[in-house]
């Protein structure tokens, strides 16, 4: 006879469901290993979204000054 198979309960879906949110699984040397997830924004790394939007200042802000692009006729002296 065949094993019956258990259902989860609510709180194990859950759990499941956040632990798939937040981590992936790749192998390292042989072996299957959790990872955490790297933060996204509508698919996007948090810097690469940051210098797709962001202003200069809002780029001078985050300290990611090689982002900004300063033309020659932006130079106000």
């Amino acid at each position: 006879m065949a094993k019956v198979k258990k259902k989860l309960t609510t709180a194990q879906k859950r759990a499941k469901k956040e632990f798939k949110a937040n981590y992936k699984m790749v192998f390292m040397n042989g072996k299957q290993v959790k990872v955490k997830k790297t933060p996204t924004i509508d698919g996007l790394t948090v810097e690469e979204f940051l210098r797709r939007n962001a202003n200069p200042i809002g780029l001078h802000q985050n300290e990611m000054w090689e982002y900004i692009d300063i033309e020659d006729d932006e130079i106000p002296f």
